[in-house]
């Protein structure tokens, strides 16, 4: 067995055999995260990001996916984790990948999964790596001033925004 300690954003990782190393900054591969799009009253939650990549911006709750853990698991506990609430994963909204580049180098490649979600308990109150959570309506997110949200994250709200309320209109209809 071995450990291995990755300075400069890195991780602790234990394993047998052939080293795998996790390394967020400047990796040697592709990082599969999970995000949610939590929509409830007609609005989605926004959480300020308190680490990089982004820090300090506007963004939709989640992070990396745990090794053995499954997609919907991850969503299920990086909301907890960010935010208190629990929530339920309704449907994919989008896969995405997030490349931030340093010069030539790599700097950040995630590839990402959003879900649409629906709280189902917990209290609103921002952990682990956000340092703020809120509420906020459409026009906050397509106007942007204010938030200062990135292009795709604005992309990926509208999108999961469509999909609950056709979500809605189907459970009203049935």
């Amino acid at each position: 067995m071995w450990v291995a300690w990755m300075g400069g954003g890195g991780s602790i990782v234990e394993g047998y055999g052939v080293g795998r190393i996790m390394q967020r900054e400047f990796p040697l591969a592709p990082l599969m995260g999970v995000g949610a799009v939590i929509v409830e009253a007609g609005r989605v939650l926004l959480v300020r990001r308190g680490n990089e990549p982004m820090k300090g911006h506007w963004s939709l709750p989640g992070g990396l996916l745990e090794l053995g853990e499954s997609l919907s698991g991850g969503v299920i506990r990086e909301v907890r984790e960010e935010t208190g609430l629990i929530v339920e994963p309704l449907q994919l909204v989008e896969l995405l990948d997030r490349i931030h580049r340093a010069g030539e180098r790599v700097r950040y490649h995630y590839v990402i999964a959003d879900y649409l979600c629906r709280v189902t308990g917990g209290v609103l109150q921002a952990a682990s790596d956000a340092d703020a959570a809120r509420w906020v309506n459409r026009e906050e997110w397509n106007c942007g001033n204010a938030l200062q949200l990135d292009p795709i994250t604005v992309r990926v709200i509208e999108a999961g925004w469509q999909k609950a309320q056709a979500i809605g209109e189907e459970e009203r209809e049935g």
